[in-house]
């Protein structure tokens, strides 16, 4: 049923909080948001804003308690708040068993396994000491990839681990999964969405660039420059992936395109997501709005892409820690089709997702074109240099 008098509770209060807030305007949902400070992007756009700690029981409980429908713009929150909350006849998408999977990565990996969802082949580990045994008795060997199993993301739980050097210098401590480096030849993500009567609709697959340093998405492209078949192959396992977790809402799939032509799932997502932020601007349904037609039982929208775009993500420049300038805006939005997305986070920091611009053309070729005047153009900095 629709309804603008109902209450949709957000557990986090960033720039995908912010973002999503702004799609229910249009539809006058109240939005209400839990997060530590209303300073934070979503505070300035929400319905009502909430001082809290999203990953503590009970402020889960009390903000919960009279929403009509909770959801996420972060995996890494109180699920045994959100199981209590749904048992009680709260709605909560995704749900929380499908949470407890997803933010363990660990977890995360055996479910695809179970699934028979491809992906790398993998172990699990107690502890970084137990991997170097098995480095040492040659069951591992370098290359590989090591993940903390929790609260890893835009790069952060992440090592590459090539040498013995790197064993010495990156490995992470902690319980955490290997897996094999994966022949890379492209990095892909598809969103997915299904609603409560298990309807499925999935955007374009997109194409990731990543900053080498950072271990971030810096760029996007959309459509992927893959063939028509990888791109059909990968929009059907985003949605064997979103219908094996049942999840209600968005999930975001990324995905390796290895050398052979094989797919495998990397991880998932299961909220707005950085490989959708160009759907605003460039399809017709945003990943925003279709994240709330899903949770809200509404028919899910059209996800065709209306033009081609990039996504730029704007991140704060090395050297540079404080309250944010940014120079060079008005320059690029001198440019037809550049679309700039501030997410009004005060202070700045060294590859810290400032905001994002997404740049329209009839063809890839046109909105790169674009994209490099934009890279030399718009900065961001502090007001004071480190």
């Amino acid at each position: 049923m629709f309804s603008t008098t109902q209450k949709i509770g957000i557990l986090g209060g960033g720039q995908l909080g912010k973002m999503l807030c702004l799609a229910a305007a249009p539809w006058d949902f109240k939005t209400y948001v839990l997060d530590a400070s209303p300073d934070f992007p979503a505070g300035q756009v929400c319905t009502e804003f909430t001082v809290g700690d999203f990953n503590n029981y009970d402020d889960v409980m009390a903000f919960g308690r009279d929403k009509d429908v909770l959801t996420i713009e972060i995996e890494h929150v109180n699920t045994a708040a959100l199981h209590e909350l749904k048992r009680m006849g709260k709605q909560v998408h995704p749900s929380p068993d499908a949470l407890d999977i997803i933010k363990d990565k660990g977890l995360q990996k055996v479910f695809y396994r179970n699934n028979e969802i491809p992906t790398a082949p993998f172990e699990l580990f107690e502890n970084e000491q137990d991997l170097l045994s098995a480095i040492d008795s040659g069951r591992w060997i370098l290359p590989l990839v090591q993940k903390s199993r929790t609260a890893g993301y835009d790069g952060k739980g992440v090592a590459i681990l090539r040498t013995s050097d790197d064993l010495k210098s990156k490995l992470l401590k902690g319980p955490c999964l290997v897996e094999l480096l994966a022949p890379i030849q492209t990095e892909i993500a598809v969103i997915a969405a299904r609603n409560a009567s298990g309807e499925v609709a999935v955007f374009p697959a997109v194409e990731m660039d990543f900053h080498p340093e950072a271990n971030l998405v810096e760029l996007l492209i959309c459509p992927a420059r893959i063939s028509p078949l990888v791109s059909a192959q990968a929009e059907v396992l985003a949605e064997q992936v979103i219908s094996a977790f049942d999840i209600c809402g968005l999930l975001a799939v990324e995905m390796f395109l290895c050398t052979d032509g094989q797919l495998w799932v990397n991880e998932v997502a299961p909220r707005p997501h950085n490989s959708g932020h160009h759907t605003i601007d460039s399809a017709v349904t945003s990943q925003y709005q279709q994240h709330l037609r899903a949770i809200c039982g509404l028919p899910l929208g059209d996800t065709s892409q209306m033009q081609a775009a990039l996504m730029l993500n704007l991140l704060g420049a090395e050297g540079h820690k404080g309250p944010v300038r940014y120079e060079g805006v008005a320059e690029c939005l001198a440019i037809s089709g550049v679309h700039v997305h501030l997410y009004g986070k005060a202070m700045t920091a060294p590859f810290r997702k400032m905001g994002h611009v997404t740049i329209t053309a009839e063809t890839l070729e046109k909105a790169f074109k674009k994209a490099d005047f934009i890279k030399n153009t718009l900065k961001v900095f502090s007001q004071t240099q480190e």
